[in-house]
């Protein structure tokens, strides 16, 4: 295994390293030694996630040994306990590391890296009870009902004791190397099951002695969960990987919607728990839940349902907006404060506990064990602590309160009535990460395949990121075809914007170039649109329409039918994964030359999947993805960074609300087109059908590693007779191998 020396530090290898994974090694100690933040891009098949661990663990080794007891046999541990106990104290003032993925399947090929290292640090990775708990029935619980079921059952001197929960003690205790090597969920539950410790219980124990922890972004982002993680934060490293979505996942953390489902649901559920509070007084005496608590609640829910329906909406585009402070105002007038809010937490926790009770009572013999059963209140208890979370409230300047009102339809059980949703949004994901410079934490680095524009993406989080790096890729220059197509086969000029996009003219242009591509692109074709409205207008009217220059009467649809197999990215996530296996089935189908996958930037296709080798040879993307402008959380978010650029000194950096709606929107390209090229070996095609992606602001915001590569048309036949060349070269590579990384079982990829 190769050792590289980078600013010092000696960094074990597995193979060969590459220019650019030496250089993404040497910015990620730059930031270690220097205590800084680090803004890191490396397309995806540059052994990002490789280059990552090895050089966090090489740094994190030349300060102190890992947490490890390899060197001593299990019958020593009881006479060399005092030495185990020194050298604990001493490895517990060391950094911890917390690597942090967006989803558990991610953070599981991680785990697999790490084994691929020479390193082996004590590890865990973090997961919920949904996850991890193996007891029968808390097992089929969800949320904080599950929650509060395990907490009771972990209560001594109880009738019903958890027996897994009894045995973690005993097991951490023989146990002690217990993740020196690399272990996943997984591996936890397992271990469960064969020896009986309840594996959450276990990674909790575990991860007080760690030397590096895996979890999802939101136990980092999210108050409650942070707080509950026994980690000394000074000094420690903090890496969020496939970081791209970050300033908005921390910005949704922060905010709610209140629904009228939401609060009719709230409702009943206070009305249910004044009814059984009622009911168990009479039946057995037992006074534990007093029904005029439950009473207070469900008269205050139905006041502010009564608020919200009095609040004075003028325009329903617009709807009604104060700034964010307005909503202690909003909840004064009911009587909720700082004080009585913490009083309704409580009882919205004693409601959920009555409510859960009840869903899990046995009815002749058998337990009740509903696994739907999901308590709204707790959503109710959520919002409460949100608003109210610290003293002051100086978060509420970087919210907006809104009410918006929509009419019902559908299956909707607001079904032709008006509804209204009070939102309270935050526009500062900054919030989120500015608790961690407050803790301490020494360096925070950021990386992922696609961050660029990388000074928004700053900007947003309000962080220093004095480390960057925008890397180019490992493959050749002959690997990849990227070309700008301005126009059409007849000459129509692409441009997906509001103004031509719907006429007949555009759509028809657009699906004779696709009958093109899907004709000289070999196997998997994605095609990607800046949104489903567009997508579904483009195929419907593709159905109809013929080939105007011809006396072929086929329509535009048959056409690439006749070439490629279809599979359309559907709206629901529950389908999403029906949607892979239709594109991988077709794919393999000999009647066609492949498969084409319409779908759309921003969506499950965009975001989580690797269309690697044969799945997908060429990426055409048809538009640029601007969310859209009348939507109020986007209007809102485009007034309030421009109300702060004119709060700030002239002369320094910010970020302009138009400057924010185009990063955006280029930020979700870069996302689309980096489905493609995969891997050192890979090949495929970029095409960028607008003629926007001619100017060069535009294309100074895609992806560092594509600018270099890609080339402007002004014929669509040059884009024909050059895209039919580079497939021809790339059939003498030789063949690769069909692969997708398969959703998980809750459709995650």
């Amino acid at each position: 295994m190769p050792t590289y020396r980078i600013r010092g530090i000696d960094v074990d290898f597995p193979y060969e390293a590459y220019d650019c994974q030496i250089a993404y090694m040497d910015k990620v100690i730059q930031s270690l030694q220097n205590k800084c933040n680090a803004l890191l891009e490396s397309p995806t098949g540059t052994g990002k996630t490789l280059c990552l661990l090895c050089a966090t663990l090489a740094w994190r080794k030349s300060l102190g040994g890992f947490s490890v007891r390899k060197s001593g046999r299990r019958d020593h541990i009881t006479s060399s306990q005092q030495s185990d106990e020194s050298s604990q104290s001493e490895s517990s003032t060391l950094p911890c590391i917390v690597y942090a993925s967006r989803t558990h399947s991610q953070i599981r090929q991680v785990v697999k890296e790490l084994k691929r290292t020479n390193y082996r640090p004590k590890m865990v990775v973090l997961g919920s009870r949904e996850q991890l708990c193996i007891h029968e029935e808390v097992s089929l619980l969800r949320g904080k009902t599950q929650t509060n079921a395990c907490h009771a059952l972990c209560k001594k001197r109880k009738k019903r004791y958890c027996a897994h929960f009894s045995r973690v003690a005993e097991f951490m205790k023989i146990n002690p190397s217990l993740g020196e090597e690399p272990i996943d969920i997984e591996d936890l539950v397992n271990i469960g099951k064969s020896s009986g410790p309840c594996p959450y219980y276990v990674s909790r124990e575990l991860h007080k002695t760690v030397d590096i922890l895996f979890a999802p972004y939101n136990y980092l982002i999210d108050r409650g969960y942070r707080k509950s993680l026994n980690i000394q934060w000074t000094n420690s490293i903090l890496i969020f990987d496939e970081a791209h979505n970050l300033e908005s996942l921390c910005a949704d953390a922060a905010s709610f919607d209140l629904s009228s489902g939401l609060l009719t649901a709230c409702i009943s559920e206070a009305k249910n728990c004044i009814d059984l509070s009622i009911e168990r007084r009479e039946m057995s005496s037992d006074k534990s839940c007093n029904p005029d608590n439950f009473a207070i609640l469900r008269a205050l829910l139905l006041k502010l349902e009564k608020k919200i329906a009095e609040v004075p909406i003028d325009s329903k585009e617009l709807g009604f907006t104060k700034p964010g402070p307005y909503i202690y105002e909003f909840l004064a007038d009911l009587n909720v404060t700082q004080k009585t809010a913490n009083m309704l937490i409580d009882i919205i926790e004693e409601a959920t506990v009555l409510l859960e009770e009840v869903s899990n009572t046995t009815v002749d013999g058998k337990t009740n064990k509903s696994k739907s059963t999901v308590c709204r209140l707790e959503s109710m208890g959520d919002i409460l602590q949100q608003i109210f979370r610290d003293d002051g409230n100086p978060h509420a300047q970087y919210y907006r309160v809104h009410v918006q009102e929509v009419q019902g339809s559908g299956m909707d059980s607001f079904k032709g009535k008006a509804s209204r949703t009070l939102s309270w949004w935050c526009f500062n994901p900054g919030i989120a990460m500015e608790q961690f410079s407050r803790l301490g934490v020494g360096s925070i680095i950021l990386t992922s395949g696609t961050l660029s524009p990388m000074d928004s993406f700053a900007e947003e989080l309000k962080l220093d990121f004095p480390v960057r790096l925008e890397n180019p890729h490992v493959i050749s220059d002959n690997q990849i075809w990227a070309g700008v197509v301005p126009v059409g086969p007849s000459g129509y000029t692409f441009n997906s914007s509001y103004r031509t996009r719907g006429s007949i003219e555009y759509k028809q242009e657009l699906g004779n170039a696709i009958v093109n591509f899907t004709r000289v692109v070999p196997d998997g074709l994605l095609v990607f649109f800046p949104s489903y409205y567009i997508l579904e207008q483009c195929i419907s009217c593709w159905k109809t329409l013929g080939h105007s220059n011809s006396m072929d009467s086929s329509t535009i649809w048959e056409r690439i039918c006749k070439h490629k197999l279809p599979v359309v990215e559907p709206r629901q996530s529950s389908l999403f994964p029906m949607a892979i296996e239709d594109y991988m089935a077709k794919l393999k189908d000999k009647s066609a030359s492949g498969a084409v996958f319409f779908a759309v930037c921003r969506g499950k296709v965009s975001e989580g999947l690797d269309f690697t080798d044969h799945a997908g040879r060429a990426v055409v993307i048809t538009g640029i993805p601007f969310a859209t402008s009348t939507d109020p959380k986007v209007r809102l978010k485009r007034e309030f960074l421009d109300q702060q650029m004119n709060l700030q000194l002239t002369g320094s950096k910010g970020l302009t609300g138009e400057h924010w709606y185009t990063q955006q929107a280029t930020r979700a390209v870069n996302q689309a087109v980096g489905r493609v090229i995969r891997h050192k070996h890979d090949f495929g095609a970029i095409i960028f059908c607008d003629e926007r992606f001619t100017y060069s602001n535009r294309q100074s915001q895609v992806s560092r590693w594509i600018q270099p590569h890609i080339k402007c048309h002004s014929r669509f036949g040059e884009v024909v007779f050059s895209l039919t060349r580079f497939f021809r070269d790339g059939r003498i590579r030789g063949p690769t191998k069909l692969e997708l990384m398969p959703p998980d079982d809750k459709g995650k990829v």
